[in-house]
Formats: C-alpha cells, sequence, structure tokens
C-alpha cells in the first residue's frame, strides 16, 4: 500500500513564500493498494494537482472517493477535478455526512448559482454515490473501516488494511473533547492500534487550544503524539496544518518531538511526500 500527499494543509489554501516546504492545499491523500486499487481521501484543494496527474496518466481510470465530511476545506477541490467532467472516467464516491442530506446533495449543491458557473449535471464522467454504513466495505483487496470524527457537525475517520498493513487516516478530529456524535480518547486508541502509519489532525500548539481554539474541532501535537504512543503506532504523521503555520514553525515542532519520540517515528505531513507500507 501506497500513500501520497496532495495536500495537508487545514481551514483554507495558503499560498505564498511561507509554506513552500509543507504545502498549502488543503486535505486531499491518495492511497494505492496492492492490487492496484485507487483511493482518495477528500476533495479538499489538493484534488486539482492530483486531477491533472490523473489526466498525464490516463492508464488509471477507476478510482473511488472518500470524503471524511463536509466543511468546505475538505471539498473545495472537486468543482476542479478534470477527470469528473471527461466521460472514460468513473468514480464511486463515500461518505456519511448525516442528517437529511444525502451525499450526492451536498456535492452537487457546490455546482448551484450563485457559487460556481458551471452546472452539476455537465459532469460527464461515470459518478456514483454510496452512503457509508458501520459496517466495514471493501475497496477491491483493500479493507476499509470507518469511525465517527470529535467535529463540530461530525465526521468520519478511515482506517486501510491491505496484506495485513494497517493506515489510519484521522483528521479534523478532536481529541481533547467529545463532539455529540465522536468518542472518547480511549476509543481512537483502539481504532489505531498497532497501525503502521497514522496521520493525525494535529492543528494547534497546547497554548493555542487552551486560549481560543477548544471545541473547535481539531487536536495539538501533544494529544495527537499520546495518541499514537498509547495505540503503538510505528509512524506518526502531524497533518492539516494550521493556516498560520509557516514552514520554519513546523520544521521547530517536527523537531521538538523527534528529539522526544524514541518508540516511534514523528514528522509533520509535507504536500507531495509518499508512504510506503
Amino acid at each position: 500500500m501506497k500513500i501520497k500527499c496532495w495536500g495537508c494543509r487545514g481551514s483554507l489554501p495558503t499560498p505564498g513564500k511561507t509554506t513552500v516546504e509543507f504545502g498549502g492545499n488543503t486535505t486531499c491523500f491518495q492511497v494505492d493498494g496492492s492490487g492496484g486499487e485507487f483511493i482518495i481521501i477528500d476533495a479538499g484543494s489538493g484534488l486539482r494537482p492530483l486531477g491533472q496527474h490523473i489526466m498525464r496518466n490516463e492508464e488509471r481510470r477507476s478510482f473511488s472517493l472518500l470524503l471524511t465530511h463536509a466543511h468546505w476545506d475538505h471539498l473545495m477541490g472537486f468543482p476542479f477535478f478534470i477527470p469528473a467532467y471527461i466521460k472514460k472516467f468513473d468514480m464511486k464516491i463515500y461518505g456519511d455526512f448525516g442528517g437529511s442530506k444525502k451525499l450526492k446533495e451536498v456535492i452537487a449543491h457546490q455546482f448551484k448559482a450563485p457559487y460556481f458557473p458551471v452546472k452539476f449535471r455537465e459532469l460527464q464522467a461515470d459518478i456514483s454515490f454510496v452512503e457509508l454504513s458501520p459496517r466495514p466495505i471493501k475497496i477491491g483487496g483493500v479493507k476499509v473501516e470507518s469511525i465517527k470524527l470529535s467535529h463540530p457537525g461530525g465526521g468520519t475517520g478511515y482506517r486501510f488494511t491491505d496484506k495485513n498493513r494497517k493506515f489510519v487516516f484521522l483528521t479534523d478530529n478532536e481529541l481533547g473533547y467529545a463532539h455529540p456524535e465522536g468518542y472518547s480518547f480511549s476509543k481512537y486508541v483502539q481504532f489505531a492500534k498497532g497501525a503502521d502509519l497514522l496521520l493525525h489532525d494535529a492543528q494547534y500548539t497546547e497554548d493555542e487550544y487552551i486560549r481560543i481554539n477548544k471545541t473547535w474541532g481539531h487536536s495539538t501535537f501533544e494529544q495527537a503524539y499520546e495518541l499514537a504512543l498509547q495505540a503503538g503506532v510505528k509512524k506518526l504523521g502531524f497533518c492539516h496544518h494550521d493556516q498560520e503555520r509557516t514552514d520554519k514553525l513546523l520544521r521547530v515542532i517536527e523537531k521538538k518531538y523527534i528529539r522526544k519520540s524514541s518508540k516511534l517515528k514523528v514528522f509533520a505531513v509535507r504536500e507531495g511526500a509518499s508512504f510506503s507500507l
């Protein structure tokens, strides 16, 4: 299983000279299964360059898109995803947004006036929508399990298992506060138990969290680190970087946790980085 980052920024894109190393695109990851499965996690602004990559490598014409939740920074790339406009591509979109709105309605809403000039019906790819349930699903040979996130309005985290390798993705997950649909810290420890790679939301420092950001739906670096330690994961990647977090600041925080850790490999996720499990 291979994972590639196309966007790891939180809240909104942050182009500019202070975010070159870690990237400015919002959440989008690619998961390649050992059997040729092509899975995309989230449709943040990083989905646009991923779409360009797909167009340059057209041997990959079928893919699955798993959405964590409907906040704008995780959907904003979809209207700019070129393969969605072309007939020869087909994709399944998975998600569980809860409430009365169905998955297709949430996606289609982005194309309504006055928000976007292109109509949803102009998408030419063969697109189907799958409402997730608590039961695991299979995408080819990859087993996908889900868990509710602790986040305002809810959300879905994922665990991917491919030939005994496990990758856990928990973005927009507040470990220090249990939102109505979320779980306790120990529940997320169990979900991430023994993962080869855990990518977890670490948007805030401890000081930021205590002063302003508690209940906003995101974790601190320390909370994510403690989760990884208790879960016994092999590698932890901090992601969903705050829009104010520059490359320089992220390097300082990354070095702090590298020095602190002797039991697991810790790093801050960089846009463009790849991981092989």
